[in-house]
């Protein structure tokens, strides 16, 4: 009985001390969540200095980015403009170069056609002095032979034998005659005959001709006869005109790849050829000289001198 009685009399207390308890949880919770505030919003304090303070310098640094962007802008812009002032330039002076070049090559073309006119007058002015040397030279050697006949004439007038030829060589009517066999072409004959100090044969009476066709053993011969100068106007090279002429029929008819050399057939009879043919034989003349050693009198280029009596 007395311990229901002692445990009915504590029980009140017991309840004092709860509700102390829970006012004490409720104070410390209140404090603690106090304070779990307060640390939050010192947090979010922090957290938005440190915000500020990040966009301050995040704002700084664009201000400064964009400064820096807008004097590189600008620098860009000054050298884009010294580029178009220059590329202005250089259109300008490349432009200037091309008229330049234009004027260099009409000048050029100028100086081209000048100098091939000069060219032209060079090659006519020595063709034109080549044609008077050797129109002079044929004068001249056409008067020379003129004379040598005259002298032959007066010394033949005179009693001297004129019938002296070189060895190899055959005389006929004041001339001498040479043979030469071998294949040449019309123009290497002439060259021949002329290192033999003659000339490929005129032929100028029928009795020369026959006097020929005695000798050629029937051979294809050159003989100087030609119109290379001038087509159809055949010329001996002693300078005389075509009186006499032996002619095959049809002929000259220059034929073939042009046909301006002539030649004498196995027959005598005569024809116009390739002067690049190749033929066997060739005919040479030259003047016959004089034999001086037994006249009844000397004779001079100036006339006759009656020889001294003993």
């Amino acid at each position: 009985m007395e311990e229901n009685e002692y445990s009915g009399y504590w029980e009140p207390p017991r309840r004092r001390c709860c509700c102390a308890r829970r006012g004490t949880q409720l104070v410390l919770v209140g404090l603690l969540t106090t304070v779990m505030w307060a640390g939050l919003l010192a947090l979010l304090l922090l957290w938005h200095w440190e915000t500020e303070k990040s966009l301050k310098q995040l704002g700084d640094a664009a201000i400064q980015n964009a400064l820096q962007m807008s004097q590189n802008l600008e620098e860009l812009q000054a050298e884009q403009k010294q580029m178009k002032s220059q590329d202005s330039q250089l259109s300008q002076n490349l432009n200037e170069l091309q008229e330049d070049l234009i004027n260099v090559k009409s000048q050029n073309s100028e100086l081209s056609q000048n100098l091939n006119t000069l060219q032209e007058d060079l090659v006519n002015v020595k063709s034109q002095g080549l044609n008077e040397k050797r129109a002079a030279s044929d004068s001249l050697e056409k008067l020379q032979e003129e004379v040598a006949k005259l002298w032959i004439e007066i010394l033949m007038s005179k009693g001297t034998a004129c019938n002296v030829c070189p060895k190899d060589w055959l005389h006929f009517q004041q001339k001498c005659y040479y043979f030469g066999e071998g294949s040449k072409q019309w123009i290497q004959a002439k060259f021949t005959c002329s290192d033999l100090e003659g000339r490929l044969v005129s032929i100028h009476s029928q009795k020369e001709q026959d006097f020929l066709m005695q000798h050629i053993n029937k051979k294809e011969s050159w003989i100087g006869l030609q119109d290379l100068n001038m087509e159809g106007e055949f010329v001996w090279p002693d300078g005389s005109p075509v009186g006499y002429s032996n002619w095959s029929p049809g002929e000259p008819n220059n034929g073939g790849q042009g046909e301006d050399c002539v030649m004498m057939r196995g027959s005598g009879q005569w024809n116009d050829a390739f002067c690049r043919s190749y033929l066997d034989a060739w005919v040479c003349e030259q003047l016959a000289t004089c034999d001086l050693s037994a006249p009844l009198a000397s004779v001079t280029p100036t006339g006759p001198t009656p020889k001294n009596e003993p």
